[in-house]
């Protein structure tokens, strides 16, 4: 199960539609671009915060935000019961297994929009294991073809986790074994003990956890069998991580007596104990159950669930399969409501970003706009935002009430959905490439769309506004204008027929005497006699819709415009939902209003202090790549740090590193601020920077006598060249100094077992340039005799450890034995990594006396034969 496929037995369902093709142009990988990778438990063994690839720039570190209180009145469903939890397990950017950036530039990246309804984000798509060859994936062969090792486990995209946590949505990485999708590796690696009885795997899954900045684990054990012995530790490893704090949803497939998989389609003694054990208590928080329910399944689930102690809304998860069905679902979640209409149990979706993954020429900018309707319709029941589309679906909102974490008593938002064709900073271009960057993404629209108008009345058309490159969606006229700030605006238009009522946010915002509410507009149609206001309701009367008018509103503007309005009157009060109204003396046709920025304050001071330590961390001048970094602010006081080069915008993320890609400046000036939650921005931190007066582009090369060879093209006097070993935990530094107009230097008794480095040249004057490379690997560590047991014309032969091998060959009396493939693939003359089966590692021997060898190779080609008997 590489990609979204059905959790279902039987039900095979190619990837290829799913698959994110590695992106090209412009928008292909630069040399050093952080992205993620999979973990086999044996990674997990070795892992520390300093071994991972990119582990310093893939964390993220926006904490899990408090969501407000529900409030029924404010809701679009006043009788849905908020306590119904939802968890989503879905791919983030894209199912792309060597490109899980944080951030790039490509508009067409995926990035989820309705926070709101989702309290669980589970990440659900194959990752290749660290090291694996970026060469051996053919995006054009089938997808049973990938012959490379995806890990039993995936991290949630950095970003993704950034986004949800300031929506208050946990986040979860993936955990999933199966006979076919993650080859010889199996449960039983996860339940390693210690001499102290310890299970050392869990305990690297927390620190994992804590390092990347996620909240738990969806646990999917598809294998055929768990061993009946080995039920009660499995336990007992969910319970190491769930005592630590972290959340696990386990997946309906394990029986709790026989350990088959087996789907019961509903929580019942048979899986229950995967929850809540009668034994050792709770190990884990709740169960994604199998697709295979209705309605008495689904009952007596939530009646069982209340006999042990649990609320069924929070614990039970009805399991819809999203991917695979898409809009037209055989299983009705109506069967998981009660005689009131309130669902009795959580629900859960599998592959819900099919809005996207599965859309024909989904990479196709001018496509956008049908993968936000197909997004806006599963979430909402409504492609246009209007009245429910046609069809049974009814939208994943007619189950689950909507979430926010808009409180306190500021508020800014330029409804920034993390994505642009290019970047607008305070009205004007700033940055002409287009970009995905869920980091900077908004608390999306809570309702989309609310907007109600006198009956009979045509409704103004709502919409995001990415600008003049956007192709928007065949409904709307309006004429493009973009952002205001990022990558878009919120444009209103159409005819203007009657008083058009927008409700945006839900809110809990406390009301001082000197709150204010600031709007940045722009009336793109002709002047006319139409009053703008912004709507808000207040919580003690929400009934009540409190206008507030913006003077001269109908006047048409080229430019952008601030209003302030001042809500002093209502100190004391607590703002319920805010929104806009429009409205007009006589009917306006051609109606277009774009709203580019909302702020609410409370005449306090909340803009950051001019943030710290700002400096180049690495100048990969020779691929065009820049690599940042600062002092970290307290998140209480900065919401995200934004990155200018010579006045334009290049990069935003809270974070104190920042990648940038196609960096070609060769002087001036960079500019770091810290952005406030009240739209605020501080002084810049600035950074001179000057790469026309040194080195040169440095390049290295790592030779197999353990020798590095720097070289650059203008000749320098008294350098210094530094190399660092990076991502392990031994660290090894090399420092010589050249002089007499050298443009070449050799650093010796390096390491030849491979490995990451980055080398440093400072010249004395201009800017330090640097240049990551590998060393080289003349080594393979020899498959030991440990990992075989023979016993006469039987041998079993275990995988080993290490981390870079690539296959491993075992001959009898000289001849290759034969290796079953994953997926009915056919036989190979060697063990492969990722894609050997488990149970093809028992092997019949012809005699009990011949002569048996194994010869592992890693990925470079090395080879170590070990005499076996």
């Amino acid at each position: 199960m590489v990609a979204t496929v059905a959790l279902v037995v039987g039900a095979t369902v190619p990837a290829t539609a799913s698959d994110t093709l590695p992106w090209t142009g412009a928008a292909a990988k630069g040399a050093n671009q952080p992205f993620q990778h999979g973990y086999t438990a044996a990674d997990l063994l070795r892992w520390t915060p300093k071994s991972d690839l990119f582990g310093d720039l893939t964390r993220s570190r926006v904490p899990l935000q408090q969501r407000i209180a529900a409030d029924q009145n404010t809701q679009a469903d006043p009788d849905l019961d908020p306590g119904v939890e939802h968890l989503t397990l879905a791919g983030d950017y894209g199912n792309a297994f060597f490109e899980s950036y944080p951030y790039n530039n490509e508009f067409s990246a995926y990035a989820f929009n309705f926070w709101q309804y989702t309290d669980y984000y589970a990440a659900w798509h194959g990752m290749a294991s660290e090291g694996v060859p970026e060469e051996f994936y053919d995006p054009t062969l089938d997808w049973k073809e990938k012959w490379f090792e995806f890990g039993m486990l995936n991290l949630p995209n950095s970003a993704y986790t950034n986004a949800a946590h300031k929506n208050g949505v946990k986040s979860l990485g993936g955990i999933f074994f199966s006979e076919n999708d993650r080859g010889t590796q199996t449960y039983t690696e996860l339940l390693q003990q210690d001499a102290d009885g310890g299970y050392p795997v869990a305990e690297k899954l927390v620190e994992l956890a804590q390092w990347y900045g996620f909240d738990g684990y969806f646990i999917n054990q598809e294998e055929p069998k768990v061993a009946p012995a080995d039920i009660p530790r499995y336990k007992q490893f969910l319970k190491v991580i769930k005592d630590a704090g972290l959340y696990i949803q386990f997946y309906d497939s394990v029986h709790n007596t026989t350990g088959d998989r087996v789907y019961q389609n509903a929580f019942n003694s048979l899986n229950s104990p995967f929850v809540r054990d009668p034994e050792l208590g709770d190990v884990s928080d709740s169960m994604f159950l199998n697709y295979w329910w209705n309605k008495n399944r689904l009952s007596s689930s939530a009646e069982h669930a209340k006999s042990l102690g649990l609320d069924p809304r929070k614990s039970v998860f009805a399991g819809l399969e999203a991917g695979m069905y898409q809009f037209s679902q055989p299983y009705n979640l109506d069967d998981n409501l009660d005689a009131k209409g309130v669902p009795m149990n959580a629900i859960a979706t599998l592959g819900s970003d099919f809005v996207h993954a599965d859309m024909a020429d989904k990479e196709d900018d001018a496509n956008q706009w049908k993968a936000y309707d197909r997004e806006r319709r599963w979430w909402t029941g409504s492609s246009t935002g209007g009245e429910q589309d046609a069809g049974t679906w009814k939208g994943i909102s007619s189950y689950i009430t909507e979430r926010s974490t808009i409180g306190g008593s500021v508020f800014d938002t330029t409804f920034n959905t993390g994505r642009g064709l290019q970047y607008v900073s305070q009205g004007k271009v700033s940055g002409s490439g287009e970009w995905s960057n869920i980091n900077i993404q908004d608390e999306p629209v809570t309702w989309q769309w609310d907007i109600t108008t006198a009956e009979g009345k045509q409704a103004l058309g709502v919409d995001y506004d990415y600008g003049p490159k956007a192709t928007q969606a065949e409904r709307f006229d309006y004429q493009p204008v973009g952002a205001y700030e990022g990558g878009n605006s919120l444009v209103l238009s159409g005819d203007l027929q009657a008083t058009n009522q927008l409700k945006l946010y839900r809110t809990d915002l406390s009301v001082a005497k000197k709150s204010e509410v600031e709007l940045t507009y722009r009336k793109v149609s002709a002047s006319d006699d139409s009053q703008l206001s912004v709507a808000v309701t207040f919580k003690d009367s929400p009934e009540k819709v409190v206008h507030l008018p913006v003077k001269g509103s109908g006047k048409q503007s080229k430019q952008w415009t601030t209003a302030t309005l001042d809500l002093g009157a209502h100190a004391g009060q607590q703002i319920a939902t805010l929104g806009l109204a429009v409205e007009a003396k006589s009917a306006v046709s051609g109606y277009q209003l774009n709203v580019g920025q909302i702020s609410i304050t409370d005449g306090r001071n909340h803009t950051p202090s001019t943030p710290q330590n700002f400096h180049i961390a690495s100048a990969l001048t020779g691929t065009d790549e820049l690599e940042l970094g600062w002092k970290l602010g307290d998140y209480d006081k900065v919401a995200e740090y934004a990155v200018y080069d010579n006045g334009s915008y290049v990069g935003g993320i809270y974070d104190d590193v920042l990648y940038l890609k196609h960096f070609t400046s060769d002087k001036g000036t960079l500019e770091l601020k810290a952005v406030g939650h009240d739209g605020s921005f501080s002084k810049p931190a600035q950074l001179k920077y000057d790469f026309t007066k040194g080195t040169g582009d440095v390049k290295a090369v790592a030779e197999k006598d353990g020798t590095v060879k720097v070289s650059w093209p203008t000749p320098t006097n008294n350098t210094r060249v530094l190399l660092e070993s990076t991502y392990d935990d031994k660290p090894v530094t090399k420092t010589v100094r050249v002089t007499k107009k050298a443009t070449s230097a050799t650093l010796t008794g390096l390491p030849t077992k491979g490995g990451h480095y980055k080398v440093t040249v400072d010249a004395g004057k201009g800017s330090e340039v640097a240049f990551r490379g590998e060393f080289a690997d003349t080594e393979v560590e020899p498959y030991s005799q440990d990992l075989v047991t023979v016993s006469g014309t039987s041998a079993h032969f275990a995988t080993p450890a290490t981390d870079d091998w690539y296959k491993i060959y075992v001959e009898e009396d000289g001849v290759a034995l034969q290796f079953a493939t994953t997926y009915s693939s056919g036989a190979k003359p060697y063990i492969i990594r990722g894609r050997t089966t488990s149970a093809a590692l028992n092997v019949g021997l012809k005699s009990a006396t011949s002569k048996v060898t194994a010869t592992i190779e890693d990925y470079s080609g090395n080879r170590a034969t070990t005499v076996i008997r």
